[in-house]
């Protein structure tokens, strides 16, 4: 074997002196993985796949490729979900942050007025964030019904009332929604 060199010798020296404090690291790190699996033994998180946001115990996914009503429902269900169901003042506040145009799963298209949500349950008239003068039937493109309902781009003076009605073929972004999955808590290490 060849004699070592000054750097090759200082590398090794190196190594000797760093040797202790890895081992000591890498028994450290067991140790905590032994801890943290003790500490959330029993214990449940709630989380979202990527792309999606938690909030409470749901996840929202907010979607910027634009498309009818019809065709967003299917993309949010294809994903496991629904275009979103405002069912707090809380709710709408979060959504209404997107400060853009996005179906939400409101819609009167089997019965002029009669509002319902993707899950078959009527609009909630104490709940409602309809924007200045809406719904009143006219749409964006002009088509004779005006059936499905966007948020977005604020109309009168409370933020919260962004609610329109307008053509379900109109091409808006989606808010999909879906309950969030219940895991089995970690700690993030690695």
């Amino acid at each position: 074997m060849p004699p070592l060199t000054n750097s090759k010798q200082e590398a090794v020296h190196q190594i000797d002196l760093l040797l202790p404090q890895y081992y000591f690291l890498l028994c450290f790190y067991f140790r905590f993985q032994i801890f943290c699996s003790d500490l959330f033994k029993d214990e449940t998180c709630l989380k979202c796949e990527a792309g999606w946001e938690l909030h409470g115990g749901t996840c929202y996914n907010f979607n910027t490729m634009k498309s009818s009503w019809t065709e967003s429902r299917d993309s949010c269900q294809d994903l496991g979900g629904d275009l979103v169901k405002i069912d707090s003042r809380e709710e709408q506040v979060l959504n209404s942050a997107a400060e853009d145009m996005f179906w939400i799963g409101l819609t009167d298209s089997k019965e002029e007025g009669r509002w319902l949500w993707v899950d078959g349950s009527p609009l909630d008239e104490s709940l409602t964030f309809w924007a200045e003068n809406q719904p009143d039937n006219q749409s964006l493109d002009n088509a004779a019904e005006a059936d499905c309902v966007r948020m977005g781009k604020i109309g009168g003076s409370d933020f919260l009332k962004s609610w329109f009605d307008t053509s379900c073929n109109y091409p808006q972004k989606k808010i999909c929604e879906k309950a969030a999955e219940t895991r089995q808590c970690s700690c993030v290490y690695g």
